[in-house]
């Protein structure tokens, strides 16, 4: 592939002159610690300047920066510079420069729960079709879209955008700077209910992700979901030409016919708009399953070659955080590590636990849930992890470990034979648990991303070896 961008089409497309001439770029960076030589640096202004990074991005080989007026005097000493009026929309203007140019299938994908493994799952199986492009990570905000839009190379075949929101609003401005031609919803839940209130009031978020759709494009939308009435009505509305849905329902246009669930993956045979489909899923659970219909689904209205994509789905693997398995060893024996960590949500979480109580489990052992505080769940929040408890004690499990104050409404809400601890925070969790775990133990670890559960991965894997 050639350059990514060069100085008359960044010019061009800013409507500005940089205070020097400089060589194409071949990346867009905002952070310095990642900022490859020849990149061009945005300087975001946030909780920290990005225009008190500029020296050491031309430090670091960058070709240009991206700054604001109000900087740019000073600044032109250190490299070549574009100034503008705000180096946020000037991104924007990039990303949405860069969506015109390319002739790419543009994928958006939204929802409660699922979102980045989904994307993550798409890059992979669309590789296998074309030159893809995929947001990095979790960059599905206000500046992780234009980010990811601006990188797209102009010979891309197929890009996949995450789009994210936490109050309402957010996703409309998004999804018309992508202007995709498929919008797959993963599910509508109880999460951000601190700024929706109801969950009906996060299902009309999410359906704004219809309304960025081309002309004729595609809503691909879960038919098992509560919601899917209200999903399926706004995409109808919208310019969709069609719409697809999938899910375990009779009358879902991908449909799960059946599922053999194994400790490290999944079979899954689908029908997938009328064709019997099989493939070999390598992420477990009937909840990832449920995503791969939705994988299936976007693939599908496509037009890719569905034997081929069901012949990827084999290396789909679990992102880090979001349901990775790893076999562990050391000095006090060894244990399965079920790494739910990056984030929770009431629905994720049942999910993880039901994930925990289907992985078989050696004589001696037991299945540990280790689970911290799940957040923005608004005054509902403490009914919410209380609500659990059925559901740990139905699934078998042998022992809650809960961490933070939330949690303490779980914990308490258990049988006492399964209550295995309970500690304020993911510091003083890890310090209970370690000495208790024993040779053959599956541990399951899950929580927010504000309730530190790394920290506990962390621990373990220091105390273990992989």
């Amino acid at each position: 592939m050639g350059a990514l961008w060069t100085q008359d089409s960044l010019e061009q497309a800013l409507a500005v002159t940089a205070s020097k001439a400089f060589a194409p770029v071949h990346g867009v960076s905002i952070d310095t610690r990642s900022l490859q030589p020849h990149d061009l640096f945005v300087a975001l202004r946030g909780e920290r300047d990005g225009h008190d990074f500029v020296a050491d991005a031309f430090a670091k080989g960058a070709g240009v920066a991206l700054v604001g007026k109000d900087h740019a005097a000073r600044l032109e000493s250190c490299g070549p510079v574009l100034a503008v009026d705000d180096p946020l929309k000037a991104l924007e203007v990039l990303g949405i420069a860069r969506r015109a140019q390319v002739q790419a299938k543009i994928v958006a994908i939204s929802g409660s729960v699922g979102k980045t493994g989904t994307k993550e799952a798409l890059r992979l199986v669309l590789s296998h079709q074309g030159r893809t492009h995929a947001s990095v990570a979790s960059y599905n905000n206000h500046f992780g879209v234009p980010l990811t839009l601006a990188r797209m190379p102009r010979e891309t075949d197929y890009g996949v955008f995450e789009v994210g929101m936490n109050h309402a609003g957010e996703i409309a401005p998004l999804v018309s700077q992508i202007r995709p031609h498929v919008a797959l919803i993963t599910t509508v839940e109880a999460v951000h209910l601190e700024h929706f209130g109801s969950v009906a009031a996060i299902a009309e978020e999410k359906a704004a992700l219809f309304s960025g759709l081309c002309e004729g494009g595609v809503a691909v939308i879960p038919h098992d979901n509560a919601h899917f009435a209200l999903l399926a009505q706004r995409a109808k509305a919208s310019q969709a030409g069609r719409l697809i849905s999938f899910g375990q329902h009779e009358l879902a246009d991908v449909r799960l016919v059946d599922l053999d669930l194994q400790p490290d993956h999944s079979v899954v045979t689908a029908q997938v708009l009328g064709r019997l489909i099989s493939y070999r899923y390598a992420s477990p659970g009937l909840h990832l399953a449920i995503n791969s219909l939705g994988v299936m689904a976007v693939c599908a209205a496509l037009d890719c070659d569905l034997e081929g994509i069901a012949e990827a789905m084999q290396e789909v693997l679990p992102p880090s955080g979001r349901g990775q398995r790893l076999q562990m060893h050391g000095d006090h024996g060894s244990l399965t590590l079920l790494d739910e960590s990056y984030n929770a949500n009431p629905a994720s979480m049942r999910a993880a636990l039901s994930l925990l109580a289907q992985t078989p489990c050696a004589p001696g052992g037991r299945r540990l849930a280790v689970m911290g505080d799940m957040l923005e769940l608004g005054p509902q929040g403490p009914q919410l992890h209380a609500g659990l408890a059925s559901h740990i004690v139905q699934s078998g499990i042998d022992q809650v470990f809960a961490s933070g104050p939330l949690m303490k409404h779980l914990f308490e809400a258990l049988p006492s034979s399964v209550q295995g601890g309970w500690t304020p925070d993911a510091d003083a969790m890890a310090a209970l648990l370690l000495p208790q775990l024993r040779d053959h133990d599956i541990v399951m670890v899950k929580g927010s991303n504000g309730s530190r559960m790394a920290k506990i991965i962390a621990a373990l894997k220091a105390r273990y070896r992989i």
